[in-house]
This record gives structure tokens, sequence and C-alpha cells, in this order.
């Protein structure tokens, strides 16, 4: 069994189609993007591929494949706006395993140990995220690889009938 991590830079439409798979399934969105009320939480829309490569421009973007399978998808952006800390040369990161098959396995633990790496190589050494509260999971893994709770955002994200908060995390690398 192995796991691969590659660069997106040639976007398809089989690819975007796994994308848009992932950010409309009812099981991820509550762990993936900030929803302010349940609106937002049904709401459902599918990227096109010149959202995506916009969305190239600043996000470097890996895939992750194990067995040969598309299972995920990881990324970075420098120094966004919405960062907890302001310190420039900071990388954003997310992570979705997409693929119920890839969970539960380590690869994320391998994942992130990949894109720390990469945005060394960019010459950073500061990363940064967030994590809902009420996803434990993700905050155990986040604790293991050695990120640190930096702050709190109250009322984050909207999700079974209340708000949660937002905690985040920092790794210096």
């Amino acid at each position: 069994m192995t796991t691969n991590f590659i660069k997106l830079t040639e976007p398809s439409s089989s690819i975007l189609e796994v994308l848009n798979r992932w950010d409309n399934d009812p099981t991820l969105i509550p762990l993936t993007r900030p929803n302010p009320n349940q609106a937002e939480l049904d709401r459902r829309e599918n990227m096109s591929l010149a959202d995506l490569t916009k969305r190239m421009e600043d996000h470097h973007i890996y895939l992750i494949y194990h067995n040969d399978q598309l299972i995920g998808e990881m990324n970075y952006i420098v120094d966004p706006p919405y960062l907890f800390k302001k310190e420039p040369g900071t990388a954003w990161i997310g992570i979705t395993i997409g693929e119920a098959i890839g969970r539960g396995q380590g690869i994320g633990y391998a994942a992130i140990q990949y894109i720390e790496e990469q945005i060394k190589k960019q010459g950073l050494h500061r990363v940064e995220l967030g994590v809902f509260e009420f996803n434990q999971q993700a905050q155990k893994l986040y604790q293991k690889l050695g990120y640190k709770e930096i702050g709190r955002v109250e009322k984050f994200t909207y999700w079974q009938g209340q708000m949660w908060t937002d905690i985040r995390m920092e790794k210096f690398i």
C-alpha cells in the first residue's frame, strides 16, 4: 500500500469532479468550511475549471493518492487575511481526506508532514490552521504533530443546531 502526494499543476475535469463531490458531501461540509447558519450548511455549488485555475494562483494544492486512488487534497496559502496572528511569512493549511477508506490509517498524519516540508522548501517557518471545536479527531492529530493552540474564534461555525468555536493552532517548522 502506497500513499503519494502530487502537486496539482494541470486541473482536469476528472479531478474537478472529485473535488466538487467532496465539497458537496454533507458529512464533510461541517468539517471543511465555516457555516454561519443552517442555510449555508445546506448550500451546494460546484466549482468550475476556471474557478479551480484561479484558486491555484494563490493556493498550493496537493492531491493525496492511496494505492493510485485519489482520496484527498491538502493545500496552503501564504499570509491570508484570516490569520489569527498576522505574522508575515505564515502558511495557512487545510486538508480533506474525502474518501472514507483513507481515514484512520495515518494518511492525514503523513500528508501534514509532507505539506510542512513543502512549506519549509518555500522558506516559510510558521504554519497556522483552524479546527472546529467539535472535530476532536483532527485536534488530536494536530497536537500529535506539534501544533499548539494560540486562540479561539467564538461562534464561528454552525452545526447540529448550534454555533461552535474555531480553535486556531500554530507550529514553527
